[in-house]
């Protein structure tokens, strides 16, 4: 499989911060289309990686992708939140936490495969059906969860995963449409969208469906959840002075990530009106990316869809 088919976003970043990571397995709980770990297994030759990821279609380019470097790859189909019993099951006799693991990467959103691919429904530029999962196999569509989901629902969604300022009034219309049939596909969403706001809105740089769906997928992938779910798991599992990467695409994932860190990397949790600390927290990471790093205007230029990423990293130190 060629390499062009798949640009893995802040590569040299991801691999200069996880090759300060000790000897063991680095988890991959997004391999996707596996550019981020071809990139890791060709800079260092003593690295084992272990990789995940949810889109079973996804996951055989990878392992096509992958092949050349033999039993230093493992790959399984399944969630990250899910990582410690994933990787048990792959060593058959051993549990998790026999396992070195010395990194955990997460390069979390969409990813290209997904978005260019009209029949798994995450772009409104293509008609296809409305569906979005990253998982086929598991969950409902998108469909099903507009049919089913209250109006406050969906306006709380709108507002919350995508930002909308227009959210009450996108779904009350989606709402109004769905009473006329089932709304099934990409451009129905869309068109009910775009009658759904004001013309004003047409003006700014991004197209008036784009937060909707983005909010929607999230919704449906449960995609913020999984990330705290996510960066519990892989902590849990890094011995010490592992080193956890997380790239995300969206500014409520980037919060979650800062925040995180932030937290681990406390040496007291007590509230501020307390004479003195009472609470025994210990500093668990060592935070290496103060600001968050951004892709260059050359990758960017290259890339497009990279714009928006941003790299947090942190060694755990306990």
């Amino acid at each position: 499989m060629s390499s062009e088919i798949h640009r893995p976003v802040l590569c040299r970043e991801v691999v200069r911060l996880l090759s300060m990571a000790p000897t063991g397995t680095i988890i991959d709980g997004t391999v996707g289309l596996g550019g981020h770990a071809e990139a890791l297994l060709e800079a260092s030759e003593s690295l084992h990686l272990f990789g995940i990821d949810r889109d079973e279609a996804a996951l055989a380019l990878a392992e096509e992708r992958l092949a050349r470097f033999g039993e230093r790859v493992r790959l399984v189909h399944g969630d990250y939140c899910d990582m410690a019993g994933l990787l048990a099951l792959t060593n058959p006799g051993s549990t998790a936490s026999e396992e070195r693991v010395s990194g955990v990467l997460l390069d979390v959103g969409v990813s290209s495969l997904q978005l260019d691919d009209p029949e798994r429904g995450f772009s409104f530029r293509k008609d296809g059906p409305l569906d979005m999962r990253m998982d086929p196999s598991a969950g409902r569509p998108a469909s099903a969860w507009i049919e089913a989901a209250p109006e406050t629902e969906i306006a709380e969604v709108l507002k919350r995963d995508g930002e909308e300022r227009y959210a009450r009034r996108i779904a009350r219309a989606i709402v109004r449409a769905r009473e006329r049939g089932p709304i099934e596909t990409t451009s129905a969403l869309r068109e009910i969208i775009h009658r759904a706001v004001p013309r004003d809105y047409f003006a700014q740089s991004i197209d008036p469906a784009t937060r909707t769906f983005q909010a929607i997928r999230i919704a449906v992938n449960r995609e913020l959840d999984n990330l705290r779910d996510g960066l519990d798991a892989g902590f849990d599992l890094l011995s010490a002075g592992g080193i956890l990467v997380v790239v995300s695409f969206h500014s409520l994932e980037d919060r979650i990530v800062k925040q995180f860190l932030r937290e681990k990397a406390a040496a007291c949790i007590c509230p501020p009106d307390l004479p003195e600390c009472v609470c025994d927290k210990k500093i668990e990471v060592e935070i290496l990316t103060r600001r968050p790093i951004t892709p260059t205007p050359e990758e960017m230029a290259e890339n497009p869809r990279a714009r928006s990423a941003k790299l947090r990293g942190g060694r755990k130190v306990i």
